[in-house]
């Protein structure tokens, strides 16, 4: 299991709403921003993209990466992101 990083870019509420319910999916996940979301996963990078993109439209934009050996943040959304964030990435 590996911890990536996922970001996205959309012109829609909706296709951002989509998004982020094709990464819940995932189980073990961590909004860091509103379009950029961690989750813990066997699958490899181009496997999430592959799952996301069904639900982008042909001007969207998604960025999948593995976490590396270091990450700084401030101000995620409240202390429990937080804590997720120390223990995944």
């Amino acid at each position: 299991m590996a911890c990536y990083i996922v970001s996205f870019e959309t012109n829609s509420n909706v296709t951002s709403n989509n998004v982020k319910e094709k990464l819940k999916t995932y189980g073990t996940y961590c909004p860091i921003t509103d379009n950029c979301w961690a989750i813990v996963t066997s699958n490899s990078a181009a496997q999430i993209r592959d799952l996301i993109i069904p639900v982008l439209g042909s001007q969207d934009r998604i960025f999948v990466i593995r976490s590396g050996s270091e990450a700084a943040w401030r101000n995620t959304y409240g202390t429990k992101n937080s804590e997720w964030l120390k223990e995944n990435l």
